[in-house]
């Protein structure tokens, strides 16, 4: 297969360029992929007004960058991420994604940039030509989201919470500002949010032929907007950031929502290998979620002393991060993500 690759510089400062994968223009061979190359580098410049474009080259698949993927069940591969926040050294790239192969392709989770995008779409291509039919958005943060653009130009259906557009939509403007700062500039080039084109608020199955995935939405737990998707075919269980591993758990949803989900146990009985939003996959559900599991009760218990010791939030925040200490081991980033987790936890549980 060949591949169209659109040198482009943000018009603004044309020292910033990189160049950009535009899946629209995939072909069997490199003629056809030439004959298309004009009008969809045209189109895609005019939606995309940030940016001047330069010269256009078709690539066989081989030539792409891609990310490293491991096959961790008969036609489903995995990518990890950092274990780290984000910053220059990891262009972003924090979040896992991973994709299964049926009839069709479906993708779980787009990364934090069109970059990381690109480069799993071409890990795609390495393993397969059939056509991408689905991107699944485990939830709203943009390590996760923001290269969707990528797999609805690929044809993809962009599948997520019916909650999701909104918890975007107020934060979207702050991202584009500020995950270029955190990335860089030539990292984040070209990226855009994309649409939803299927909001579900309910359990659905996707198809893909050989293999089915359940889609489920969540209650409010690490976010509002959390689905869960289980593979039919490898038993293999997909959380987003519902499970954290390695990486200190980050709150916004509700604490209380969590826990529960937790302690509900496995979400179904058959579940082979279970795929974090962030760290490596695990054997067993108790693998998955027993670290986290001690760390968010340790905050709530941590927060209810703040709160009954009738602690101002500015002086609850350090002490909360102090008393957590013993529970930081293993875990990365642990003090700035506790302080951010304790500010939240305090306004939940002020209000019990």
């Amino acid at each position: 297969m060949f591949h169209l690759l659109l040198a482009a510089c943000l018009a603004n400062d044309p020292a910033i360029c990189a160049e950009r994968l535009l899946p629209a223009a995939d072909a069997p061979d490199q003629q056809d992929c030439q004959r298309k190359a004009e009008p969809i580098a045209r189109d895609w410049l005019a939606r995309h007004p940030d940016l001047k474009g330069g010269e256009a080259r078709c690539v066989a698949t081989s030539e792409l960058p891609a990310l490293t993927v491991t096959e961790i069940a008969d036609e489903v591969y995995f990518h990890q991420g950092a274990v780290e926040q984000l910053s220059h050294r990891n262009q972003g790239r924090i979040a896992n994604t991973a994709f299964i192969v049926g009839d069709t392709v479906a993708v779980i989770d787009a990364g934090s940039s069109r970059a990381e995008a690109e480069a799993l779409y071409a890990a795609i291509r390495e393993v397969t030509d059939k056509p991408v039919s689905h991107l699944i958005l485990t939830h709203m943060h943009p390590d996760h989201i923001m290269g969707a653009e990528v797999f609805s130009e690929a044809g993809a259906t962009i599948v997520a919470s019916a909650r999701l557009p909104e918890g975007v939509a107020r934060r979207v403007d702050d991202w584009m500002m500020s995950i270029p700062r955190q990335i860089g500039a030539q990292a984040f080039l070209g990226t855009h949010i994309a649409s939803i084109d299927q909001k579900i608020d309910a359990p659905m199955t996707i198809s893909l032929g050989s293999t089915e995935l359940m889609v489920t939405p969540v209650p409010k737990a690490h976010t509002d907007n959390d689905l869960l998707i289980h593979d039919s075919d490898s038993a293999t269980l997909f959380t987003g950031d519902l499970v954290f591993r390695g990486l200190t758990p980050s709150l916004e949803g509700s604490l209380k929502g969590w826990l529960d989900w937790i302690a509900a146990g496995p979400p179904m009985p058959d579940i082979a290998l279970v795929v974090p939003g962030h760290g490596p996959v695990a054997a067993t559900w108790e693998e998955a979620v027993a670290p986290e599991w001690q760390y968010l009760e340790a905050l709530r218990d941590t927060t209810r002393k703040a709160v009954s010791g009738n602690m101002p939030l500015s002086r609850a925040i350090p002490a909360i991060v102090s008393m957590m200490k013993p529970f930081s081991e293993g875990w990365a980033d642990f003090d700035a993500t506790t302080a951010h987790n304790a500010s939240t936890a305090f306004s939940q549980i002020e209000w019990e």
